[in-house]
């Protein structure tokens, strides 16, 4: 908790999101330099901001040596938990597209991708092997993968309701729905599934009302 709140801390200053995000958006490590060009700040003001973003393990850093006379350059990126915000790698949602449009080529079917994302979960899920609870480990693993979990309770009070307020999937959901998100829900089941103690008894997706969000209740 303490760790997402110095995160939290540290994005709320106007020139590290700016940063933050133009690092979010560069498909390979950026240098302080470059920064600075971008966004029309001295590097001396970029440099600081920069490394309390590392302090708190939201980029990683790599020198590089240049070979001869002169400091080694440093070259800042997310590092792999840090929040995405949505941004991804520019050809990752093309390279995503054609993915998916491959498995419906070649007679994939929502079948298939279940199965593959059930696997994916279950690997995962061993992420989480210490976490005080199956709910409490979903929740953090949706929030790190970008589908901003909101957490409630069923009308009953016997399950738990975890909604998906983003989905980073939508865009593709939303034109093949039956691969994506049968992809998605083999994910959530084969991480639950792995860490034993609760079960999915719902999952709702974009054909559902009210739509994404799954149920789960403590076995």
């Amino acid at each position: 908790m303490q760790q997402r709140l110095d995160v939290l801390k540290t994005l709320g200053d106007n020139t590290r999101y700016a940063i933050y995000l133009e690092l979010a958006r560069s498909p390979q490590p950026v240098s302080t330099a470059e920064v600075a060009e971008t966004l029309g700040l001295h590097p001396n003001t970029v440099r600081p901001h920069l490394d309390r973003m590392r302090d708190v393990g939201l980029l990683e850093v790599n020198i590089e040596s240049r070979g001869g006379v002169g400091r080694p350059q440093h070259l800042y990126s997310l590092a792999p938990d840090a929040p995405s915000l949505g941004f991804e790698p520019p050809m990752m949602p093309m390279l995503a597209s054609m993915l998916v449009r491959l498995v419906e080529q070649v007679g994939g079917s929502g079948a298939d991708a279940y199965e593959v994302g059930r696997d994916q979960g279950r690997s995962e899920a061993r992420r989480y092997a210490e976490a005080p609870s199956c709910v409490e480990a979903l929740v953090s693993e949706l929030d790190r993968t970008g589908f901003d979990p909101a957490v409630g309770a069923s009308a009953d009070g016997d399950s738990a309701l975890v909604a998906f307020a983003h989905c980073p999937f939508r865009s593709l959901a939303t034109d093949h729905p039956d691969v994506v998100c049968s992809l998605h829900r083999g994910m959530v089941e084969g991480f639950v599934d792995e860490l034993g103690d609760a079960e999915v008894t719902d999952f709702r997706t974009l054909a559902h009302q009210p739509s994404c969000q799954v149920a789960l209740s403590t076995r």
